[in-house]
């Protein structure tokens, strides 16, 4: 079945070194109360690799069912006076401790990329992931989906790379997509980040070329209770203490 979900994209910036307390806040303690009050789930969470891009930083993808769903989410969370849930009060309290802010999407999948829960029922999962934000002229993103489906998928997944999402970067002009890879091994990536100028991936170039697109990739790495991690979606089983969290 075609993928009909829409996501919210996260880069969030921590304070200090607290991202593992902010990681565990965000799976363990936020993903079972968004499951069961607003039909969210958690596509991802990862952490930045800080060579690669911002740092420290942690990136979030949440899956909701299409734009009634999404919709709905914003009516459960804006329709009080303090454009905040009050069952969520105390998380949020907690959270701000952890994350000064940061910059959301709101991302439309391929219709030929996989949902979460296909994802983990096939065995998808990374050592690392490569994410990237890709650049386009203004009514180009469609066109470059159908050229990724056509060219470039087959020829990244050669080198061993599982594609994990491709999306639309909705309420803009058509200009931006964001991509995610699972890399199994980190000499995986070592050879993709060599082939990138070989010929093995030169038809995607040529594409890209004529796209005009531009790419910038950075590297993630999953949070211990990721739902690719872990192959499931995190519970409130999975609690623990922050403070024993370093």
């Amino acid at each position: 079945m075609p993928n009909d979900k829409v996501y919210i994209h996260e880069f969030i910036d921590i304070r200090g070194q607290h991202r593992a307390q902010y990681m565990h806040h965000m799976t363990a303690n936020w993903v079972p109360v968004a499951i069961e009050e607003r039909n969210q789930r958690c596509f991802g969470v990862w952490g930045t690799v800080g060579s690669t891009g911002r740092w420290p930083e942690v990136v979030n993808l949440w899956e909701l069912d299409g734009w009634d769903g999404l919709a709905a989410n914003f009516d459960h969370e804006l329709s009080h006076a303090s454009l905040q849930d009050p069952s969520l009060a105390a998380w949020w309290a907690t959270a701000s401790e952890f994350r000064r802010g940061g910059v959301d999407r709101i991302l439309v999948p391929a219709p030929w990329t996989r949902p979460i829960d296909e994802l983990i029922a096939d065995g998808v999962r990374g050592i690392t992931y490569a994410h990237e934000i890709v650049t386009l002229p203004p009514g180009a993103a469609p066109e470059y989906l159908d050229a990724l489906r056509d060219v470039g998928k087959a020829l990244v997944e050669s080198l061993g790379l599982t594609l994990v999402g491709a999306f639309e970067v909705a309420m803009i002009s058509d200009s931006e997509c964001i991509v995610i890879w699972a890399i199994p091994d980190w000499a995986t990536w070592t050879a993709f980040e060599q082939a990138q100028r070989g010929e093995q991936l030169e038809p995607w170039r040529h594409a890209l070329a004529d796209l005009k697109a531009t790419w910038q990739r950075i590297l993630l790495v999953d949070a211990p209770l990721a739902p690719l991690r872990i192959g499931r979606q995190p519970a409130e089983s999975d609690r623990l203490p922050l403070d024993q969290l370093q």
